[in-house]
Parts: C-alpha cells; structure tokens; sequence
C-alpha cells in the first residue's frame, strides 16, 4: 500500500509538471509570434449563413437576433438560421423578431427540427443540410458580434484555409470576482494558447461559437457529430487530418457573458472537460497513424489530453496527507519529498503563462492585477479538480450523459441581477457534499503539518482546502454570487 501512495503521487506530480511545461511551450511561442498583418478588404461577397443554436434563451434571445441581424454584409447574400430546440417561452420571442426583422428586409428563418436529436451539433448538422451560404458562421446565444464580424473574418480566408475563429471578449467580466476570474483563465486560451498553436502549425480549435466555417470543410470533415459534448473540438480534429488549414484572429474580438454562478460555471466545465476526454479517446490513434509530423502530433495530443490536469492533481492532493505520515515515520521517503522540486518547475512555468497572457490581454495590466488574480485564479481551479476530474473520468470510460447546456442570465453590468431566473437548478448535488468533505480533509491537511512542523506542503493544502470550501459555499448559496471585490 506505502508504494502505491508514493508512486501515484509521484506520477501525478510528473505528469501535471509536463503539462506545465506545455504551457511554458506555448508562452514562448507567442512571445516570438509576430502579429499578423490587416487582410485587404473583401472585394467579393460570398453567399454567408449564420447559425445559432438555441434553447430555451428566452432572456439573451431578443438581443442575440437584434445584433446578428444588423452585421454589416449585403443583404442578398446573407441567410441567418435561428435553430430552434426551445421548449418554453423563447419559440415564441424568436417568431416575434423574425417578424420585425424579416420586414425590414433580412433572410432570417426560424428552424425547429422534427426530433431534438444530437443536441447541438444535431441543430447544426440539420441546419447545415438546409444553409445556403458558401460559409457558416456560428455564435452561441450569449454572444454579441460586432457588425464587421463577417468582413473581418471573411478576409482571412484562403484556398486551403477551412475555419477562422475569433477571440471572445466578455461584457461582463467585472461583474464579480468570479467572473473576473473566468475572464483571466480564458484570455490564456485565447492569447497564448489560440495563438501560439496556430502561429506555429499546430493544430488548433474551433471554440464552439464566433468563428466562421467553409462549407466545404465541415462537409469533407464528415460533418456535425454528436458523439462527443465537443462537438467544435472533434469536428476541428478531423477537418485538420483532412488537411484543411485554420486561422486565428486575436485582434479580432466577439463578445460574450460569462457564467455568474458557480452552478452554471460547473455546467460548463463539466461539459468542456469530459468532451475533450471523449475527443481524446476518439482521435487520438487517428493522430498518431496520421501524416503529420511527430512535433504536430505530440502536440495534438497534449492538446487533447490537457484536461486530465484536473484528475492527476486530484490524486496527487488526496494523497499528499497520507505522503505527509509516510514521511514522518519512515524518514527514508524524504527523496520522494524531493520531488516537489519537479512540482515547482511545474509551477513556474505556469506563472510564466498566465504572465504572458495577463499582459497581453489585460488593458492597464500591473503587477497588483496579477499578484491578485493568479492565485485566486489557481485557488478556484483547485476547487473545480473533484468536478473536473469526474468529468474527465467519465470521458475515458466512454460514459455518456446529455448535453447540459449553459443557463444564460442576459447579465452585462453590476446593476443587473439573476435572481428569479427559471433554469436555476435547486438542491444540493452528492457531488457538492463531497467538494465541503475535501475542504474539511485538506484543512485537516494544514493541521497535521503543523503538528509534525512539516511545513513543505503547507501552501498547497491551503489551497486545496481555500478552493473547495469555497467551490462548496457557493454550490449550495447560489444567492452568493462572490459580487464582492
């Protein structure tokens, strides 16, 4: 049993070191990535459909058709399809804007398909078989693109060039300090991560929404399949094997409302991380049998595997208290303890990551925005490792579930509230009694190492038991929505 504990706990502290390192990779990268130049200006319009994938938004709906319906493209030559799988109210607001936008003179349909099956990729597959347009793009229903979006991202477009996905923005990222924190985690992936990875020819992701497909691309790839909760990134995965090529705008910024709840930021994650675990187990023997070059390849892979951080840092904090006894009896096990240096190195590269992309894509950045937010940022994800883990666990299993979409709130200033919203969920989950148990464990963590004036691992469990106690708060007071700060 003793070398059980330590070999998964060295394990783990390995393994999330060479994803850190990854990062590092990918800091580096972007730092000699030159910025793109402005494509020229479209001179030919092509016939563009725009989708969006709705249900049941009856709160971002109205603003949502309002801002696709004024994009700045010809009329003639632009199709909008609202895709419909609502089951309340929001069927309805759709046929009312429809109504107004049509006689103003935009093609905007309303599409409900027979059966809602496939979920959102089966909204997109049906859509697609009906869209008229040479190009597809997509946003999802809390997203508000600028009205340059299509001449913008068209330009990009070349021959080989299949999809062109821009960076989301947030209006309303200083809602609250968890809002702030979502902004701070996803503006890594869509500095560093988006760019690097697409600068350099690695393969790279659509993100769901605010990007723009060829036709062609999605056709070739074998269109919308709903094997996966990621429907964006499996469908990525195959058009790159295909050979398409992709392009990323990080000047090119669509912007959305990020989650207020802690409830809804779950429901997000969950799907994100065991869909990408799906994806993994789906194509990655594809990659590694593919054409591409082993660099390619070793990177696709630990782009696709990313998510397994949230399981091995599990293993390696639940077993961290059990290494603190191991230690303390038999001293000959301080060399596993050693092993925190390679947890460090991990940890530096880390740093260097969100450095590089807090700079890169915070207005006003100083050392004082990051000082606060890095650790918040890493104490909240520590939080999230028992949810996450599952998810990703249940991906590797091939253990399927719905897709649980994102409640939308329609929140983009401090002055707005959520409350009375009707897909709020009530209860406490199993799952969220266990989140409260891990922070009573790892704070019984801090307690065991000061008894046995252990103090290497001290900051880490503080960590862990900040994280979950938190995570757990919020989980069962969603009126608590960490608006403070």
């Amino acid at each position: 049993m003793e070398w059980i504990v330590i070999f998964g706990y060295s394990f783990a502290l390995l393994i999330i070191c060479l994803f850190s390192l990854e990062q590092l990779y990918l800091a580096l990268l972007y730092r000699k990535t030159k910025k793109r130049p402005a494509y020229e200006a479209l001179t030919h319009f092509p016939m563009v459909t725009v989708q969006l994938p709705v249900y049941n938004e009856k709160y971002v709906i109205d603003r949502l058709i309002d801002c696709v319906c004024a994009l700045d493209y010809p009329k003639d030559k632009l199709e909008i399809q609202v895709l419909d799988d609502s089951t309340d109210e929001t069927s309805d607001l759709v046929l009312n804007k429809i109504g107004e936008w049509t006689a103003k003179g935009i093609d905007i349909r309303h599409i409900i398909r027979p059966e809602r099956v496939g979920f959102k990729a089966g909204a997109l597959q049906y859509g697609l078989q009906k869209a008229g347009g040479e190009y597809i793009a997509i946003f999802d229903a809390d997203f508000l693109p600028h009205p340059d979006f299509l001449m913008k991202t068209l330009s990009a477009f070349r021959e080989d060039i299949g999809m062109v996905q821009t960076r989301w923005g947030h209006i309303n990222q200083d809602y609250s300090i968890l809002t702030r924190m979502q902004a701070f985690g996803l503006n890594a992936h869509f500095t560093v991560e988006q760019s690097a990875r697409n600068a350099s020819g690695k393969f790279m992701n659509f993100n769901g929404t605010a990007g723009i497909w060829r036709k062609a691309c999605i056709e070739d790839a074998g269109g919308w399949q709903h094997d996966t909760l990621t429907e964006d990134l499996d469908l990525s995965y195959r058009a790159q094997l295909k050979g398409w090529k992709f392009e990323y705008l990080e000047g090119v910024t669509s912007p959305a409302e990020l989650p207020v709840l802690v409830t809804a930021i779950k429901s997000q994650q969950y799907r994100w991380n065991k869909g990408a675990a799906e994806t993994a187990r789906k194509n990655c023997l594809h990659i590694w049998k593919s054409g591409q070059s082993f660099h390619v390849k070793l990177h696709a892979l630990m782009h696709l595997f990313n998510s397994s951080v949230f399981l091995f840092l599990l293993i390696a904090a639940v077993l961290s208290i059990p290494m603190l006894y191991l230690k303390g009896a038999q001293p000959e096990f301080e060399i596993i303890f050693n092993l925190a240096g390679v947890f460090i190195v991990g940890f530096i590269g880390m740093t260097i990551f969100y450095w590089v992309s807090a700079r890169a894509s915070t207005p006003n950045f100083s050392l004082k925005y990051y000082l606060v937010h890095f650790p918040l940022f890493l104490i909240f994800s520590m939080g999230m490792a028992l949810h996450n883990a599952i998810a990703v666990t249940e991906g590797y299993l091939g253990i399927k579930s719905p897709f649980i979409r994102t409640p939308k709130f329609n929140i983009t200033s401090r002055k707005d509230s959520w409350k009375g919203n009707s897909y709020l969920t009530k209860g406490i989950a199993p799952l969220t009694i266990m989140e409260g148990l891990l922070a009573l464990y790892f704070v019984f963590g801090v307690v065991t190492g000061i008894q046995m004036q252990d103090f290497g691992l001290m900051l880490f469990h503080t960590m862990l038991a900040l994280g979950f106690g938190a995570v757990f708060f919020l989980s069962i007071n969603p009126l608590n929505d960490a608006k403070t700060g």
